[in-house]
């Protein structure tokens, strides 16, 4: 179940490049999709992409959204530094899915329109099923949030790569789910995240690593499917 918080407490944003990790050219970069299920469906059928919202993050004097991302750094993990993003930009705390969405190459975008090798990067991403919103965080002044629907998320991301993200994470979903219902067919026991989470690996106050895909996301599924 997820909560709210009033304040992000001491949690301050990193700046800078001084522990900046970089493969040849490459800055090394980790995020993450977040995401929620709808408590409420009026069709209990419905396709897992209207099950879905997802959380994306503004930037000033733009219209179009990003996922929360950023410099994975020589003192933490990827999986850390995944976390640590989704806290400093978008506020929010949650499960890490263990196995990363794919990795992606892009251009950072004061280099979008470049043809030299500065700027390039390679981005590690995950998802995250959030279970807890600050009501303020570090880089709120800059980042707004909106949970968006499956559709409205493909029509707002400002880059292909996300796109390409966000197709992956609906395939992971949808296998997830589909393990689950093999489950439940097969009447295996298979308990709430809640009951679950201290097997889970903490990775950061707050964030833990969810073991497997295989593994139960939320009970709402089987109530929604």
């Amino acid at each position: 179940m997820m909560s709210s918080s009033s304040s992000s407490s001491s949690v301050i944003a990193r700046t800078g490049r001084q522990r900046q990790l970089y493969e040849n050219e490459y800055r090394l970069v980790a995020g993450c999709i977040p995401f929620r299920f709808k408590t409420l469906v009026e069709d209990p059928a419905a396709y897992l992409e209207n099950r879905l919202q997802v959380l994306m993050i503004s930037s000033p004097g733009r219209d179009d959204l990003v996922f929360p991302k950023g410099g994975w750094e020589n003192d933490e993990t990827v999986e850390e530094a995944a976390c640590r993003e989704a806290l400093e930009e978008a506020g929010v705390r949650g499960i890490l899915s263990k196995d990363r969405l794919g990795v992606w190459e892009f251009r950072s975008k004061s280099r979008q329109n470049s043809c030299s090798l500065e700027g390039i990067c390679r981005g590690y991403m995950f998802s995250l099923e959030v279970t807890e919103e600050l009501d303020s965080w570090p880089e709120e002044d800059n980042h707004g949030r909106i949970w968006l629907s499956i559709e409205e998320a493909f029509r707002r991301s400002r880059y292909d790569w996300m796109r390409g993200a966000l197709e992956r994470f609906l395939i992971v979903m949808s296998e997830t789910l589909e393990c689950q219902r093999e489950s439940q067919m097969r009447g295996d026991l298979v308990a709430p995240v809640t009951e679950l989470l201290p097997e889970h690996k903490i990775l950061i106050p707050s964030c833990f690593e969810k073991p497997s895909v295989t593994q139960r996301i939320d009970e709402r599924l089987f109530v929604l499917g």
